[in-house]
């Protein structure tokens, strides 16, 4: 997530607070590594416990995005700071272990997101969401046309079993979710597990690079094997009455979270049949949706925003066998959350008061934008903020008091 220094406003905390070499900040896939892109190159570092693995500085310029693929050596870059590495149009496909650009991507116009998974390259533009697999000389397998994305949203299942893909449709609101598993024209590879893992499908050598100009302008209701780009089906939610500004998906991609632009509500749909399992309520005030994350277990979730808060909510545990429930405080209702004292008058009132709130919130340091993760811990978060810092917090599961564990600099 971009979390650098924003536009001036107000409410999105102190200007001399911000970290002026940074550019983006993400944590991987299950939330034990995050990676930053700066002015001159890229770190990586272990979340909890908190460890910088590795750091690279390049001479010529700085990484706007970057994407880790699990904890292998291989990485996704976009250029970008005040002298860009790379253009903002391609998509540079990193081998640490050789410190060698294996493949690039080339599009028309800028690329706003990009999320690895296994075998696939996700790239998020204004209006288009593009699946390539993932090997030395990309194919272009899928093209989604979606209404104006201009923050980038988009989520991919985090798990090895899993290949659910939630990014914004074509009309306001609305998401688009694709089961890529079931996608034509890809076959399963194994998840690389550790940081001399190959390429799937193929190797690179050290000093070869492929490339495609993977815009091609084709969408999926129009794609066929002839064109190189394949049909999938789509699932439809309407999830809200104004533009998407923030997605998450389970890592067992069974469900997926969305925020809208206007920062108020969480909702939590069923990805196989797109019904509303939960709506939760952040606050009253507007507010820019940074993060959303659920944890490994499903139980729980958590929201950042541009004011420096972040919201844990409880979610009702699926019960597998010989699993026990999460213990949750008897007064705040079955789930957990707290609720209005008047929900007993939902059906009279505005549909405000039968919100959950939060059970947990807290607020960071120095109140700058920031992105969230669960921790090592079940009742932990670590966060990533704009002014060059990462902080965990842990909750009490009863009363929802929270601690700040350790704050350390990583820029």
């Amino acid at each position: 997530m971009n979390i650098g220094r924003p536009v001036p406003r107000s409410g999105s905390g102190s200007q001399e607070a911000y970290a002026p070499e940074l550019l983006y900040a993400t944590f991987n896939q299950d939330y034990g590594c995050f990676a930053i892109g700066t002015q001159s190159g890229f770190r990586i570092f272990n979340s909890d416990p908190y460890k910088e693995k590795m750091r690279r500085e390049f001479k010529d310029g700085g990484i706007g995005i970057v994407a880790m693929l699990y904890r292998s050596n291989y990485l996704a870059f976009v250029g970008g700071g005040r002298n860009p590495r790379f253009p903002p149009n391609k998509v540079m496909l990193w081998d640490d272990a050789s410190s060698n650009i294996v493949a690039e991507l080339e599009f028309r116009s800028d690329v706003l997101n990009v999320q690895l998974q296994r075998e696939r390259i996700v790239v998020v533009q204004r209006n288009k969401c593009i699946i390539c697999s993932l090997e030395v000389k990309p194919r272009h397998l899928h093209a989604f046309e979606t209404a104006d994305n201009d923050r980038g949203a988009l989520a991919l299942s985090g798990g090895s079993q899993s290949s659910i893909l939630a990014f914004p449709g074509r009309q306001k609101g609305h998401i688009q979710i694709v089961d890529l598993q079931s996608c034509v024209g890809l076959s399963a590879v194994q998840e690389p597990q550790s940081t001399s893992a190959a390429l799937p499908v193929h190797r690179a050598r050290s000093h070869s690079r492929g490339s495609i100009s993977a815009d091609s302008g084709v969408t999926a209701s129009t794609a066929g094997p002839a064109s190189g780009v394949y049909p999938a089906n789509i699932n439809i939610i309407a999830a809200h009455a104004t533009s998407i500004s923030a997605l998450a998906v389970s890592a067992d991609g069974t469900m997926v979270a969305s925020a809208s632009e206007k920062g108020t509500l969480i909702r939590i749909f069923d990805t196989l049949n797109g019904r509303l399992l939960h709506e939760l309520r952040r606050g009253v005030d507007r507010a820019d949706i940074y993060s959303i994350a659920f944890s490994p277990d499903n139980t729980r979730l958590c929201v950042s925003s541009d004011k420096g808060t972040v919201h844990v909510f409880n979610l009702e545990a699926k019960q597998g066998a010989g699993q026990q429930p999460a213990p949750t405080p008897a007064a705040s209702g079955k789930s957990g959350n707290r609720h209005s004292n008047l929900k007993f008058m939902k059906d009279l009132l505005p549909k405000y008061f039968s919100s959950e709130w939060s059970f947990a919130h807290f607020r960071v340091a120095n109140e700058v934008r920031c992105i969230c993760g669960f921790g090592s811990e079940r009742n932990s978060v670590v966060v990533l903020c704009a002014d060059g810092t990462a902080q965990k917090y842990s909750f009490d599961s009863y009363r929802g008091n929270c601690i700040r564990e350790w704050y350390r600099k990583f820029i």
